[in-house]
């Protein structure tokens, strides 16, 4: 894939002053110098702010944003985003705690994912939060911990619909899936619930992630509604609770466009009335991960050496792989597409050369940017991989080979 640096929408995202990229307001250079060493993440709180500030301008005022902390389960990103948004999403204990530090109140943090441990259940039973049942045995298994604790827990079901999110880059609902309770099976479910001493909330809908296509999850959010209102008609108390997912996509590969969230809001408002009116006290929620945090992000590594192999360049870097899977294409790519890519500290009017960006493992796949053109760089010049504040550090093989793991800074 070469000469295509031009065509990353992503890559106007950050300013420029003097050559260099500049995040939170600081020069890389300078920024290297804070952190001491690379590579490192670096997440703009700032930008992070102003994606909360276009959600709320965009969407009806009665939807209620979460944040999905598997995006980024950084401590630090957490706690900014919890006086932000209106409630946390979390998928392990782990992350569980993370939220509960913070200020967003239990009953506004939820806990969803399949094969939760009796420990894991029990600790959020005490702890208040929201549990997103995925299984009849989950449920019972909740039910006995409840009466064992002497607690009655907060519950809602997922439900896994019988439609998914066309053109998702992650499909997670529609057809068999590990994920929440078949739609057919949900009124079953909810009438053992009513039999139980558990606190209804509602239902988690969600379909798919990564979607570009404004129409695809227009329509998608339109069944969402359809699905909860008629499984509303079986639950053993008000529903209070309606998540809808989320599936905002952001542009990684060349070609791709920012999604037009207005237009999504417009059409929220234009459906949210007669939901309203038949669900009066339910919270609609929308899930958001990646949307919120991805494009605040970049990947910073440190060129070792510049080698010629057969008429082609290659820069190798002190990162890679085992660092930031997804940008090697190693994480849901079918076909390998580069991540937007550039030299930091030569970010504008420099000579171009088209050159492979790769880390110091001893495989093929570790592989940042393959014959992409960029400015022509030297020893300790810096690259940045840009996008990369969603599904970045936590979702690598980080103890591959041995190697020290990444710092991660807010700014």
């Amino acid at each position: 894939m070469t000469g295509i640096q031009t065509q990353h929408f992503a890559l106007a995202h950050f300013p420029v002053q003097n050559g260099c990229l500049e995040i939170g307001g600081i020069p890389l250079t300078r920024l290297v110098q804070r952190v001491g060493r690379t590579p490192f993440y670096a997440y703009d709180r700032k930008k992070i702010t102003e994606r909360i500030q276009l959600l709320r301008r965009s969407l009806p005022e009665d939807i209620h944003i979460h944040y999905a902390m598997k995006a980024n389960p950084m401590p630090a990103v957490v706690q900014h985003l919890a006086g932000l948004v209106d409630g946390i999403d979390v998928a392990s204990a782990g992350e569980m705690r993370i939220a509960l530090d913070t200020t967003m109140p239990a009953e506004h943090i939820s806990f969803a994912g399949p094969g939760k441990t009796e420990h894991e259940l029990s600790s959020a039973i005490a702890a208040g939060i929201v549990l997103n049942i995925e299984s009849e045995r989950e449920l019972m298994l909740i039910a006995r911990l409840a009466d064992r604790l002497g607690i009655r827990p907060n519950i809602a079901i997922r439900i896994n619909p019988d439609f998914e999110l066309k053109s998702s880059g992650m499909k997670m609902g529609g057809g068999p899936k590990q994920f929440g309770i078949d739609a057919e099976l949900a009124p079953g479910l909810l009438a053992q619930i009513g039999r139980l001493d558990l606190n209804f909330i509602g239902f988690h809908i969600f379909s798919g992630s990564q979607n570009l296509k404004v129409e695809a999850i227009q329509e998608t959010q339109e069944k969402t509604f359809q699905l909860g209102l008629k499984l509303a008609e079986y639950a053993p108390s008000p529903v209070r609770m309606l998540n809808i997912g989320g599936g905002f996509g952001i542009p990684y590969f060349p070609g791709e466009k920012a999604l037009d969230i207005k237009v999504i809001g417009q059409n929220l408002k234009d459906l949210l009335p007669s939901v309203k009116q038949q669900l009066p006290q339910a919270r609609v929620v929308i899930e958001l991960g990646r949307y919120i945090v991805a494009e605040a992000g970049i990947y910073v590594c440190r060129i070792i050496e510049r080698k010629q192999s057969r008429g082609k360049i290659f820069l190798i870097t002190d990162g890679g792989l085992h660092h930031h899977l997804a940008a090697t294409g190693n994480f849901g790519q079918v076909i390998r597409k580069n991540y937007p890519v550039l030299i930091g500290n030569k970010a504008h009017n420099t000579p171009k050369e088209t050159v492979s960006v790769v880390g110091p493992l001893c495989t093929p796949l570790d592989l940042l940017a393959e014959q992409m053109e960029m400015a022509q760089a030297e020893e300790n010049d810096f690259v940045v991989v840009l996008q990369s504040g969603a599904y970045g550090l936590t979702a690598s093989p980080t103890a591959f080979l041995g190697h020290p793991e990444p710092l991660e800074i807010l700014v």
